[in-house]
């Protein structure tokens, strides 16, 4: 059988690593791809003797993707028995089609967007849901929410995210690991990621003679305007006592998160959500809100729960955490570093892909 994959984001944060984490166990079955996307990054994926690269440069969710999608990528397209969309866009064919959709956020939480953004986004959600033959997703959470908003009438799958292999090399090597007095967040600006409430529970613990630094990883510089409330906090705060960390490298992300003390993730709304189980695996502890989601993903694990936007609980729990009793390292058992891994993530989309 013959596959089409898109692949035009695979250098995007989460829908990429998702992409680079499923191709190579693609790409080891019996079965043909058709890798559409830029060829420069596709390189690492020349030498298979079952892949040939499609190249495009046509944005997802563009006017181009549309209307104007040339015919000859389609034709080339159109020779694959059915194409696999890693996210919710799809080009104009006219083989079945399969999609993952991580997460249908914007219609749970349609704060984050103006009107004309969710009408948008609900356009996309809508057209990929009637045009594809199954939807993938990485949670229980996700499913239900999927099916509220699009309705039942297409089987909707659970293949569950995974960590990158590259962590489980990096944790491998690790030796007489010292934790230093910092603490870790992973994620961006967007109200459902919780940074507002984590940062009042840090100013709050500072005042309770809290001393480990906040190292905030992502870019100060896409703060926007609306988000001077957030700026304020944090000038408010010892300027030796946040950091920003801008762009970082896979290795100098694990670096951060193998020497912190902890992680906190206080997200109000996930798909799955990667940072907890990356820094469990390299033995830092994790510090997560109690929503819905993270409680299905994480149950098994060694992780703290805290009221959901509650940041006394969230401080509370930080103090707790890292007093200096308490041993601050964890060793993750290898049946939870196994729990979630693309070889299963892959094997059950493949499955689906070539069972309907």
């Amino acid at each position: 059988m013959t596959i089409a994959i898109d692949c035009r984001m695979l250098n995007s944060s989460g829908i990429g690593v998702y992409l680079r984490g499923c191709l190579p166990w693609f790409l080891k079955t019996e079965h043909d791809f058709l890798l559409l996307g830029n060829k420069n990054q596709l390189q690492t994926y020349v030498s298979y003797s079952n892949v040939k690269i499609i190249s495009c440069l046509i944005k997802p969710f563009s006017l181009r993707e549309l209307f104007l999608f040339p015919l000859k990528i389609k034709r080339k397209l159109n020779k694959a028995q059915l194409f696999y969309s890693p996210f919710f866009n799809l080009p104009p064919v006219s083989i079945p089609v399969f999609t993952t959709i991580h997460d249908i956020i914007f219609p749970d939480m349609p704060q984050l967007v103006s009107k004309h953004g969710l009408a948008v986004r609900l356009f996309f959600f809508r057209r990929a849901h009637k045009k594809s033959v199954k939807i993938f997703t990485v949670s229980e959470f996700s499913k239900s929410r999927i099916e509220y908003h699009l309705g039942k009438t297409k089987p909707v799958v659970v293949t569950y995210s995974a960590i990158h292999p590259i962590y489980l090399e990096y944790r491998s090597r690790l030796q007489n690991i010292q934790k230093s007095e910092t603490i870790v967040f992973i994620g961006n600006i967007k109200k459902h990621k919780g940074l507002n409430c984590l940062l009042d529970a840090f100013i709050l613990a500072r005042k309770k003679g809290l001393t480990h630094k906040l190292i905030i990883i992502g870019e100060k510089e896409s703060f926007r305007t609306k988000d001077n409330l957030i700026l304020q906090k944090i000038n408010s705060i010892d300027p030796d006592a946040v950091s920003f960390t801008g762009f970082i490298s896979d290795e100098q992300l694990m670096e951060n998160l193998t020497h912190a003390s902890l992680l906190v993730q206080p997200s109000l709304y996930e798909g799955f959500c990667l940072p907890p189980l990356e820094a469990m695996v390299l033995g830092t502890h994790a510090l997560v809100s109690d929503i819905p989601v993270l409680k299905e993903i994480y149950d098994s694990f060694p992780v703290t729960f805290f009221r959901a936007g509650d940041h006394l609980d969230l401080k509370n729990k930080i103090l707790k955490i890292l007093d200096k009793k308490n041993n601050l390292k964890i060793s993750l058992p290898e049946h939870l570093v196994n729990k979630y891994t693309f070889q299963k993530t892959s094997s059950v989309i493949l499955h689906n892909l070539t069972s309907s």
